[in-house]
This record gives C-alpha cells, sequence and structure tokens, in this order.
C-alpha cells in the first residue's frame, strides 16, 4: 500500500481516525452520499442505516473504480444533527468497521442545516488513492 499515516510527535493518537495521511497513485473522488439505495429511496430514517447505507455507496462507487476502503485517505461527514451523530458514535463506529474494516482515513465531520435530499440526515464524501502499480 502507498500509504503513510501521518502523526506528528507528542500528539495524542486520534480515534477512529487519521490527522493526516500521504499517498500516491491515481485518485478517486466520490461524491457525497447518501443513505439511499439504487433506486434512489432513502433505506430508513434512522441516522445509523442512513450512514451505513452512505457507506456502502461509497464502497460500490470506489469498486467501479477499482479502488476499496483501503484506499480511503479522507472522509467529509455532513450531518444535520451533531447531538444525534455524538450519541450514535459507539453504533456508528461499528457500522464504520463493518463496512470499511479497521481502516481511519483523515476524517472531518460537520454539522450542517440541511442537505439537498428531504429526510437525508447524513452525507459522506471520499477521496480515494489507488497505488501505482510499480510502487
Amino acid at each position: 500500500m502507498s500509504q503513510k499515516v501521518l502523526q506528528p510527535d507528542g500528539w495524542p493518537r486520534p480515534s477512529g481516525y487519521a490527522n493526516g495521511i500521504a499517498a500516491s497513485g491515481t485518485m478517486v473522488f466520490v461524491s457525497g452520499m447518501i443513505g439511499w439505495d439504487q433506486h434512489q429511496q432513502l433505506v430508513s430514517d434512522d441516522f445509523v442505516l442512513q450512514a451505513r447505507q452512505a457507506l456502502q455507496n461509497i464502497v460500490d462507487v470506489l469498486a467501479s473504480g477499482g479502488a476499496e476502503p483501503a484506499h480511503v485517505v479522507r472522509l467529509t461527514w455532513y450531518v444535520t444533527d451533531k447531538a444525534e451523530y455524538l450519541a450514535q458514535r459507539k453504533a456508528l463506529g461499528a457500522v464504520y468497521r463493518e463496512i470499511f474494516g479497521r481502516h481511519f482515513p483523515a476524517m472531518t465531520a460537520v454539522q450542517v442545516a440541511a442537505l439537498m435530499e428531504d429526510g437525508a440526515k447524513v452525507e459522506i464524501e471520499a477521496t480515494a488513492v489507488i497505488p501505482s502499480r510499480n510502487v
């Protein structure tokens, strides 16, 4: 793998993400994915189930480009309710590990007033780097 976790000396290790990632290879950019299925129907009004589907949608898009979760170097989470996100962190962690394994890229999470699709509670975008064949 052509990735290196960036962890400044003396900083505490973050839980569930990396402070930074250095990578080389082919870049793959995945648009913000929400918790809807291939028919553009939200799978649930449950925050965790929407997050699970959004993560699975990212994996599906990555696969269509020859990438996998281990190639992800950055995730950005947009949530409509910070309190709900924080209250569901344990369940989100379990869902994340189910879909992405124990790969923890750089991540950002922000609360937004609303998402473009009515009923969507979370949107996640991803950046991946597929290692060069001769690395």
